[in-house]
């Protein structure tokens, strides 16, 4: 179910960074930083949490 989210997500941040980036050319940097921080933190989510869980 997470991956269809993220399959779905991802063209929609895309098309709105796009449109952004076109309307506002200096706010780029700012929207790749974010984009990335939080593509990295949702990527490294369930390892930082991972570890904690007990089985």
């Amino acid at each position: 179910m997470a991956t269809v989210d993220l399959i779905i997500i991802q063209p929609l941040i895309a098309l709105i960074f796009g449109i952004l980036i076109l309307m506002l050319p200096r706010i780029l940097n700012y929207l790749v930083a974010i984009y990335l921080i939080i593509v990295g933190l949702v990527g490294l989510w369930p390892h930082i949490f991972g570890s904690h869980v007990l089985h």
